[in-house]
């Protein structure tokens, strides 16, 4: 994303902030603007950079665990930022370091909404999806696992479920993630990676399954009406794991829903990054391999797949070479083959009608087979 500049001082700061470094007065994110918002000393009122008044306050969650620097609308009775409110369950804050783990999981969850909120996709709560009649609304729980981390062994699995995502908070310590990303043989795991494979999930339910758009996601990913379990046990059983071009992840091999769900996450990676170089207007002037300088000078969110796939090439590329130079490994360690870019295409365009309210309606016939062939199987 963008850089936001302090509305007072103009100083850049990076999308986490709640005191600026430059001018010491407090910040708060308005997703309603698109602007961070300051109290000047001793003020009551959120400004923005012209002087502005703006009838807002902070997210209950700041205030009972000063957690989160969203802003929400004075007027109504909803106490909770957009990020906040999708929340069913917050871990034991009692456990060891588990309120510093919940802070970077939140901070996490405030960039993925940030993209969903670019790109207008649906985010109705759970409340708000049964109000609407537009199931599942989107919900999470964030669960502390002691004996996992007692243990080394896992005993709650981060996953997706009747728009539901659940994430364990030992995703949040550094060392506890990088032993699982080995253990599994990932390139790449991340919280905000992670909250973007799960959403991925979830809008498969919310766009696709049960409505006649499911013919176009098979024509693609497959037939997801394959067993998931025996799915899951040969992928990590013997013979499994395998990979070739044209998946974006070994992960992604396992089942069509792993399949969507880790280039949907793949997808926001690009755009976002994208949206970060265009916020510092960054241009590449030494690239000798097209005509063109490389250069983000249009809107990512809303970009066809082509678009997206040149710009991003070159950047990926000089981004991993920067991370060599520190030392680091690749920050980007993948190759897009052309039947992952047509992937990719297929969900850039298919978030680009459900941003514009196209969103194809439920067909109880689909819905009535599934749920018949899930009573067979069991």
């Amino acid at each position: 994303m963008k850089p936001y500049p302090c509305p007072n001082c103009a100083r850049p700061n990076h999308f986490e902030v709640r005191v600026c470094p430059n001018c010491s007065f407090t910040l708060g994110y308005d997703p309603e603007s698109d602007q961070f918002l300051f109290l000047g000393d001793g003020a009551t009122i959120w400004r923005d950079a012209d002087g502005g008044e703006h009838d807002v306050i902070v997210c209950a969650n700041n205030n009972n665990y000063k957690i989160c620097n969203w802003l929400v609308p004075a007027i109504g009775n909803q106490p909770l930022c957009l990020a906040c409110r999708h929340n069913r369950t917050i871990p034991d804050l009692t456990g060891p370091n588990v309120p510093e783990r919940w802070a970077k999981i939140e901070a996490a969850k405030r960039r993925l909404f940030h993209t969903l909120l670019h790109l207008k996709l649906p985010i109705e709560t759970v409340a708000e999806a049964e109000a609407n009649g537009t199931s599942p609304g989107l919900a999470f729980d964030f669960l502390y696992d002691p004996v996992g981390e007692q243990t080394g062994t896992v005993q709650i699995t981060t996953g997706h479920e009747a728009g539901v995502i659940t994430l364990n908070l030992l995703e949040a310590d550094d060392v506890q993630r990088e032993k699982m990303r080995t253990s599994l043989g990932e390139p790449y795991r991340t919280i905000l990676g992670h909250f973007r494979h799960e959403v991925g999930h979830y809008y498969f339910s919310r766009l696709i399954e049960d409505t006649n758009e499911v013919e176009n996601f098979r024509k693609l990913f497959g037939d997801e009406r394959i067993s998931y379990e025996d799915a899951k046990s040969q992928h990590y059983g013997e013979g499994g794991g395998g990979w070739s071009g044209d998946y974006v992840s070994a992960y992604a091999t396992m089942h069509p829903w792993e399949d969507f769900a880790e280039t949907f996450a793949h997808l926001m990676h690009i755009v976002d990054a994208l949206a970060t170089l265009d916020g510092f207007g960054m241009r590449m002037t030494k690239w000798k391999w097209q005509e063109e300088e490389p250069s983000v000078d249009f809107d990512p969110y809303h970009a066809d797949i082509g678009q997206l796939i040149q710009e991003w090439g070159p950047f990926a590329f000089a981004e991993n070479a920067v991370n060599r130079s520190m030392g680091q490994p690749d920050l980007y360690p993948f190759q897009l083959s052309e039947k992952i870019v047509a992937k990719l295409d297929y969900i850039n365009r298919l978030l680009h009608r459900a941003g514009d309210g196209d969103i194809a309606a439920k067909v109880p016939a689909l819905r009535e087979q599934r749920e018949r062939a899930e009573r067979e199987a069991a």
